[in-house]
């Protein structure tokens, strides 16, 4: 059962009275990536699905925090509502969809949302498959949205679902990569969403982005960094600039979502495969590469590693769960040519992708490809200062997975949770601590 996904960090409402500890002028956060995939031979359109959640709560007050727990019950019940509704058609599905959340008793204290979905799928030039949903706690007052075209802040009130084209919609920017962006493959649907927001004092920006995939495991193999890691490089520089130019004032900003950030391919094969001899497999007529077999020099010629386009079959899948993999994070490192620009919170949970779609095999990895962090959460430096850390809290920001031992689809969702103080967006707020009360 999804509700008793391991790990999920729950607020303490057992010590401090009723209503555990409260902070005085608190607003907490929960930034949630997950991404679900919609696959043809399940009975489901032919594109895909990404989602985006922003779930917004005030304090940790009883029945007040939606926390990670009932994100994962809830990404469960969607992934279900998805499956029982898209048999109705794409536009009508997504719609059924919407109206299925939105009325679902997990959220039924989130009396405003706004829902984007971008259904525009016979528009090449602009489909995206993005989705972005925004939940706000009833007990949040203050929130407001910002129109794009008239350049100025509305407050937020009830829920809108807006599932027609989205570049009409003035409460965000939306963009699909440009067409000479994508190597040796087909023109996909890969792009960026962006919303800003504003709350009390503190104005910030959502950006939900999908950056592409590598197209063929031998390929990635051939160079160091890979000819889709450069590509991905260059695509997020493009949304970074964007969402940076002059056209707007320059705020805080998040950007998450399935960024396919893989680790240095050929490093890391040339790493455990440092003893193996390489057998190197073409196809009779064209003489093309067809598969690589790495092979023990002694152990009986053990296979150790076989690479095809679209098979990873590595003999040891536990090297990317013990310790939750992170002895792997020196070949992760398509961050670092932003490293003045982005900021990451430390990892500390296994690769997010890709994982089995068997029910029965939550921890295991597909052998497509191979294992790697591609949902990430990141930050401007700006957002990252405004974070509030009480001294006595360890756990006040969290980074992390859902769903750690049961199936969530070959992607696990990672969530940010985090608490910002009142007066957080003004000159020398961090010069005085926020009150803290038992």
């Amino acid at each position: 059962s999804p509700e008793q996904t391991p790990g999920a960090p729950v607020p303490n409402h057992e010590q401090g009275g009723a209503a555990g500890q409260q902070a005085v002028g608190l607003e907490e956060l929960w930034l949630l990536e997950g991404s679900f995939k919609l696959k043809p031979e399940d009975g489901w359109p032919h594109w895909g699905y990404v989602s985006t959640l922003l779930l917004l709560s005030p304090q940790y007050q009883q029945g007040c925090c939606f926390c990670c727990r009932n994100s994962s019950e809830f990404l469960w019940r969607f992934s279900s509502s998805v499956r029982s509704v898209f048999s109705v058609g794409p536009h009508d599905g997504q719609k059924t969809c919407s109206r299925e959340l939105l009325s679902s008793d997990a959220l039924k204290e989130y009396n405003r949302a706004r829902v984007y979905l971008d259904e525009d799928y016979k528009s090449k030039e602009h489909f995206t498959a993005l989705g972005s949903f925004y939940f706000i706690h009833e007990t949040l007052k203050n929130l407001q949205q910002f129109d794009f075209n008239a350049k100025i802040f509305e407050k937020v009130v009830g829920r809108e679902t807006c599932s027609e084209t989205l570049e009409s919609r003035s409460s965000l920017e939306k963009a699909k990569f440009p067409k000479d962006y994508y190597p040796q493959c087909k023109w996909s649907r890969k792009g960026f969403i962006r919303t800003r927001w504003a709350l009390a004092d503190w104005t910030f920006d959502l950006v939900n982005i999908h950056l592409f995939h590598d197209a063929s495991n031998l390929v990635a193999w051939e160079n160091s960094p890979s000819v889709y890691s450069t590509t991905r490089q260059k695509a997020l520089g493009f949304v970074l600039d964007r969402i940076t130019d002059q056209r707007y004032e320059k705020v805080p900003y998040f950007i998450f979502g399935d960024f396919n950030f893989r680790l240095d391919s050929k490093q890391f094969i040339e790493s455990v495969c440092s003893t193996a001899t390489m057998q190197t497999v073409t196809t009779g007529k064209t003489n093309e590469v067809d598969k690589l077999i790495f092979r023990e020099s002694d152990n009986d010629k053990k296979v150790v590693l076989q690479l095809e386009k679209k098979l990873f079959n590595y003999v040891n899948q536990d090297l990317f769960r013990e310790n939750n993999g992170t002895s792997l994070l020196e070949f992760d490192k398509e961050l670092a040519p932003f490293k003045d620009r982005l900021i990451e919170l430390e990892i500390s949970f296994p690769p997010s992708y890709p994982y089995s779609e068997d029910s029965t095999q939550g921890k295991e990895y597909m052998n497509t490809r191979c294992p790697a962090w591609c949902d990430r959460i990141l930050m401007s430096p700006s957002a990252r200062d405004l974070f509030f850390k009480p001294e006595n809290e360890e756990k006040s920001v969290t980074y992390d997975n859902i769903g750690a031992n049961v199936c969530m689809g070959d992607h696990k969702p990672v969530f940010l949770s985090f608490r910002i103080a009142a007066g957080a967006g003004k000159p020398n707020a961090n010069k005085h601590k926020c009150c803290v009360v038992q």
